[in-house]
């Protein structure tokens, strides 16, 4: 049947839904300001974890508190939902079992289907009046009455409010088993590489443990290494490229183009797949950036990004606080890259400055690094390169259905799009 629709104060939405404030429908309970005596560093029987903001990304927690100190109603199960509503306002949790912290809302939500208001109280619309309405400069405060103001869409039929829940569940299970089999992909490699190339565990010529099996090691300045390896400094084996940032009040640098460019911040992501902004051929020109080649190890080399190393799986530009370290011919990405992440600790040994700590493309260059065997690399690139590549694939699939969901999660909830629903 076609759709038909009613205006409303948030725009047009479907004759059989309703909109209501989150106050009408939900309960909203603040959850609980505990003493810090209260609180103990390690879990025990009887006790529950606080659910602080800082640490429900992470799903990691550091303070518990026996239940003999908490009522009933700051206790969240899995079936509750968590608004966060100081400082980080707007963010939603779900499948968190702990004593609610003081800066979250535990949100009631009755008879309406748990997955459906989930995903409905993430939307950007309900993030951005949160922020908009939140008190506060230094420290942003959501209110109870600020909150409640909240208009909010849902259809009467609960049958769809579960098959919209089911859409965006489903979605994000399946980026979650992505991102949980990279996370696996990164282990395996990450104890190849220590098994290889720290414990010098790699196969001889009989395939058994060159180390353990009595393999030669010879003195270098770094300790014993295998025989026939040798030791460089980074700028003499490979190519550092130190990016630049094209002027910003020239507004035809930036506009319009298509060249991807990055800047430090990038380097906390795990792969870089998507650029920070486009910038133009005439930017490229007339700046220091440089443009590097996808599969290039990249690390931070100042602030509060300094010693972050990541891989780019796009051709970028960077900006001047951004080093690239491209691949040779023999000595490929995948053994850079964890070589670098195995030795950037002694890298950044060398940052200066005060409150803005760096190093400079110098202390790069000049960093001793372990140059195995051609045969070994060659060996070592056989098993790896094809779990890099999943990695990779897996990123950009993770980027795809991310977009999908963001660009359905406002369409369904305003009913623009319709689930089928099974009608008696």
């Amino acid at each position: 049947m076609k759709t038909k629709f009613k205006q409303t104060e948030i725009g047009i939405i479907p004759e059989d839904w309703e909109i209501a404030e989150i106050g009408d429908v939900f309960e909203l309970s603040q959850g609980l300001q505990i003493s810090t005596k209260l609180r103990v560093p390690s879990h025990k029987e009887g006790y529950l974890p606080l659910l602080k903001i800082t640490e429900l990304p992470q799903k990691k927690f550091s303070e518990f508190v026996s239940l003999n100190d908490v009522k009933e109603n700051y206790v969240a199960s899995k079936n509750d939902i968590i608004f966060t509503r100081t400082g980080q306002v707007g963010l939603v949790y779900t499948d968190m079992v702990g004593c609610v912290h003081n800066n979250c809302f535990k949100i009631h939500y009755g008879d309406f289907d748990k997955s459906f208001v989930y995903h409905m109280l993430k939307q950007k619309r309900i993030f951005e009046y949160a922020n908009a309405v939140a008190s506060g400069t230094v420290q942003k405060d959501l209110t109870h009455p600020a909150f409640k103001s909240c208009l909010i869409v849902f259809p009467k039929n609960k049958e769809e409010q579960i098959k919209i829940g089911q859409v965006f569940d489903n979605l994000e299970h399946t980026i979650e088993n992505l991102q949980k089999q990279n996370q696996i992909l990164e282990q395996i490699i990450q104890s190849i590489f220590k098994h290889w190339f720290v414990d010098f565990e790699f196969p001889n010529e009989q395939g058994k443990p060159y180390m353990s099996s009595g393999g030669e090691m010879i003195d270098s300045e770094l300790g014993k290494i295998p025989s026939g390896w040798y030791i460089k400094k980074i700028g003499s084996e490979f190519k550092l490229v130190l990016g630049g940032t094209p002027s910003t009040t020239n507004k035809s640098y930036w506009k319009n183009g298509s060249i991807a460019w990055i800047n430090s911040g990038k380097i906390n992501e795990f792969r870089i797949i998507e650029p920070t902004a486009y910038i133009t051929d005439e930017a490229v020109n007339n700046s220091a950036t440089k443009l590097l080649p996808k599969r290039t190890t990249v690390l931070a080399i100042t602030g509060a990004t300094l010693g972050q190393v990541s891989r780019i799986e796009i051709d970028t530009c960077a900006n001047q606080s951004v080093i690239g370290i491209i691949e040779s011919e023999t000595i490929t990405s995948e053994y850079i890259y964890y070589c670098i992440k195995h030795t950037i600790r002694e890298i950044i040994s060398h940052q200066t400055g005060g409150a803005q700590q760096h190093i400079n493309k110098n202390n790069v260059d000049n960093s001793k690094i372990l140059i195995p065997s051609i045969k070994v690399l060659q060996e070592y690139q056989k098993i790896i390169k094809p779990i890099f590549d999943k990695i990779s694939s897996a990123c950009f699939e993770i980027n795809e259905l991310t977009q999908i969901r963001d660009s359905l999660l406002p369409k369904l909830m305003s009913g623009k799009i319709r689930v089928p629903v099974e009608t008696n």
